[in-house]
């Protein structure tokens, strides 16, 4: 009968890849449908969900073979994104829907609801260059109807640098990919809709849908948390400050109700607001983890993610039979926060010191390798002991020593040194709480930030992202953290008395350079030196 080829694409780990769907229609061999070109059997089972929709579609149906090919042949496809374009193209290939530009073929069960007319040569050569321009991606239901489906923009960003000029996707996915310049974007309702786009019977009633990046970029983000909502609690709220402004990671320790959590929910509202560029890589990450809100084609808070302490290392880190990102990658750029601490798993906890340290996460199966990003501020709070209440001077603590041992011994020693910050969070009496003026607001602390940040900004702006002083390099260290004769001196007596470890000294400079740029000094100060040294110290009385 005939051969028809339209454009799609298939999402593999962050990136996506263009895909030909190739529709060749016979009658010659039995009637069926048959997919190949590696596909999963989400893939496979659409053969059944797409002659269904066909029919239901108002389309004859075709009494022949139908082989449909998804090239390039060597790379797995998934996902139920398939099942618009390959219909369109097994309608094509049967002569049931047709080009512009070309005769009419087989016609449908029922008439289209535009008829098509004969265009003119050079309006019919347009309309086929637009054709080949052109890609599908969407779900089918069996009554016709086009069902979102995740990772749409990133498919929309890899298609765009393809070629294509115009983009039909179902039309909850539209507003996503219609932040794009340059690709037109025409939200779909059904399939009986998308061949009416795609053969010209719309008459050019359904319009690309546009959006402006820039006016949604502008859109102020909120948090509806605010440090001034925290009583007292101020040493903790500098340290966050510290942490945040330079990008370190913080642990916070105290018995239970004093405030850890609601400190934690509070970081996001003195982050400094995300770039363009940063705002698109996490809508990326959320559309290929399917948890994209919907309406909202671009985000604008950082993300902040707090998964349950019975997480599993694949939850966390990512993974699976076709890898998918975990909760370390939806956390790029965010906070992953981690509540009781030593309550996850031993395993769980030592999967994320690799990407503490490098920013991503590379994860390889039999199939192949995905690379996911990872570079989030981990923020972490824990009980002193498995009651709460070691070394409270009101409660007495149940714990015996080996209980307390054994609690914290979950948390190994490289782990501990890649957080850089460890904070005691105490316990306030509650005639304090009434009496404790409103502290520092969350405006007033995000201004430090940015200010620090800028400086930060400034300072590394020969290399590529991140450029805060938690990711200085060995040589970033010897350059931008010289110690004078005084420094020296506190330096060396605190490591003779606290026994850090090589690791523990370089992140002891990179909080010293940060609380220096906080307060605007060129080089580190013997002040900045020793609040710095002030939240490693705990860790040393905490776990000895």
């Amino acid at each position: 009968m005939g051969f028809a080829k339209l454009l799609s694409g298939a999402v593999n780990g962050m990136e996506a890849i263009p895909v030909e769907i190739e529709a060749d229609a016979s009658r010659t061999g039995d009637p069926q449908m048959v997919i190949v070109g590696l596909p999963d059997a989400t893939v496979r089972e659409s053969q059944h969900r797409v002659s269904t929709a066909i029919s239901n579609s108002g389309y004859a149906a075709f009494d022949g073979r139908v082989t449909v090919n998804l090239a390039p042949a060597d790379i797995r496809k998934d996902g139920s994104l398939f099942d618009l374009p390959i219909a369109l193209a097994v309608l094509l290939a049967s002569g049931a829907l047709n080009p512009p530009g070309k005769p009419a073929g087989r016609a449908p069960l029922q008439p289209p609801l535009f008829p098509e007319k004969t265009p003119p040569p050079e309006a019919a050569a347009k309309a086929r260059a637009m054709f080949d321009k052109t890609a599908v991606a969407g779900e089918l239901s069996l009554g016709g109807e086009a069902r979102p489906v995740r990772g749409i923009l990133p498919l929309a960003i890899s298609l765009h640098k393809a070629g294509v000029k115009r983009f039909l996707v179902p039309e909850a996915n539209a507003p996503e990919a219609a932040v794009l310049r340059g690709l037109d974007v025409y939200p779909v309702r059904s399939l009986r809709h998308a061949a009416d786009i795609l053969s010209g019977a719309d008459g050019g009633r359904t319009q690309p849908l546009r959006l402006n990046p820039d006016e949604l970029y502008a859109s102020a983000d909120t948090c509806s948390a605010d440090f001034v909502d925290v009583k007292g609690q101020e040493l903790a709220k500098r340290a966050i400050q510290v942490a945040v402004a330079g990008g370190h990671n913080i642990l916070l320790i105290g018995p239970p109700g004093t405030g850890k959590s609601m400190l934690a929910r509070c970081i996001p509202s003195i982050l400094p607001p995300m770039t363009q560029e940063e705002s698109l890589d996490v809508t990326k990450i959320q559309s290929i983890a399917g948890i994209l809100p919907p309406g909202t084609p671009f985000l604008r808070e950082r993300p902040f993610r707090s998964p349950h302490h019975t997480v599993s290392d694949v939850g966390l880190i990512g993974g699976g039979t076709h890898p998918s990102p975990g909760e370390v990658t939806l956390a790029h750029l965010g906070v992953l926060f981690l509540d009781e601490l030593p309550e996850y798993s031993r395993t769980a906890l030592e999967v994320l010191r690799q990407p503490m340290e490098d920013g991503f996460v590379t994860i390889s199966r039999a199939m192949g390798s995905a690379r996911f990003p990872a570079r989030f501020m981990l923020v972490a709070a824990m009980n002193p002991c498995p009651c709460g209440y070691f070394g409270d001077p009101r409660r007495p603590c149940r714990c015996t020593q080996t209980q307390v041992h054994r609690y914290r011994s979950r948390i190994s020693g490289p782990l501990l040194d890649r957080i850089d910050l460890h904070i005691s969070v105490p316990l306030m009496e509650l005639r304090d709480l009434q009496s404790i003026p409103a502290g520092a607001s969350s405006a007033d602390l995000r201004a430090g930030v940015l200010r620090a940040r800028a400086i930060q900004r400034e300072r590394y702006k020969a290399r590529p992202e991140p450029r805060t002083n938690a990711a200085m390099t060995r040589r970033d260290v010897e350059k931008y953290c010289h110690l004078n004769d005084e420094c020296l001196q506190i330096m060396n007596f605190a490591i003779q008395q606290l026994h850090f470890s090589p690791r523990s000294h370089d992140r002891i400079l990179h909080v010293a350079r940060t609380i220096a740029d906080l307060a605007g000094h060129d080089q580190i100060q013997p002040v900045d030196l020793q609040e710095a040294l002030s939240y490693r110290s705990l860790d040393r009385s905490i776990w000895t």
